[in-house]
């Protein structure tokens, strides 16, 4: 494991631990959003984050929901959300994750995904095997979407609900199911598991899923991810198998 993965995993795990104790507490709101908010804590977790690359990684750069920080210039950049499922951890669903990821002049390196209420935590470095808590995983076998689970996110712009909705009320014609579950990084840490099969949004951040790329193509899976038309930094991205015909 190297010096990259593995200050990624004792970051994650640092602001994991962190989260899981303020969990099921008063939190103080940044803002409050229609389909969104932004809690006091997702700054803190990232600038605890922040401290611990920085500190071992000085001359690297920090890219995350919360800003940028570190050299802009550094050929090194680090992929970060500090809770990703701000409104699941809000409402005391204990379904969110943190998701730390390392560029290398715009190539993924290395990737952590931590759920620190289950205590689960996807690792993997380019050229190397993908792992939840130490083990080797791999995408889903299923070749049937009648049989296949699939997670489609809708993001709180009016572009992604109208795109998002009805790709769910086709596909849940289709598979076996389908789910919103609410955060982007489980979702993909979950098609890497081959827990799901496919994972589809029309409208995500870098920082959603960075580390769950590299997860799901070490996996044996198929990620496509491409620019958003309209919305600038945002992302539209299929996470899958590879070995179902979504019909996308």
């Amino acid at each position: 494991m190297s010096i990259y993965l593995d200050s990624a995993i004792e970051a994650a795990q640092a602001a994991g631990g962190f989260l899981r104790a303020h969990f099921g507490r008063p939190l103080n709101v940044d803002a409050n959003e229609a389909h969104d908010i932004k809690l006091e804590l997702d700054r803190r977790s990232q600038a605890l984050i922040e401290y611990l690359l920085l500190e071992k990684f000085p001359d690297h750069a920090i890219y995350g929901e919360e800003g940028m920080r570190g050299d802009p210039a550094s050929e090194f950049q680090w992929v970060i959300d500090p809770i990703d499922g701000t409104v699941n951890f809000f409402y005391g669903v204990p379904h969110f994750a943190i998701s730390i990821a390392l560029r290398q002049d715009g190539k993924i390196i290395a990737g952590v995904i931590y759920d620190p209420m289950r205590d689960e935590l996807w690792a993997v470095e380019e050229n190397g095997t993908p792992l939840l808590n130490g083990q080797p995983i791999a995408v889903s076998d299923r070749t049937s979407l009648s049989e296949a689970i699939v997670s489609v996110g809708v993001a709180k712009s009016l572009d992604s609900i109208n795109r998002g909705l009805p790709l769910f009320e086709r596909l849940v014609r289709s598979a076996k199911k389908c789910r919103m579950m609410g955060s982007a990084a489980l979702d993909i840490a979950y098609v890497a598991s081959g827990r799901l099969d496919a994972y589809v949004e029309s409208q995500i951040s870098l920082w959603d899923v960075a580390a769950g790329i590299l997860l799901v193509e070490r996996a044996g899976g198929k990620v496509v991810l491409e620019p958003h038309a309209t919305a600038a930094d945002k992302f539209s991205i299929v996470a899958s198998s590879g070995k179902l015909d979504l019909g996308l």
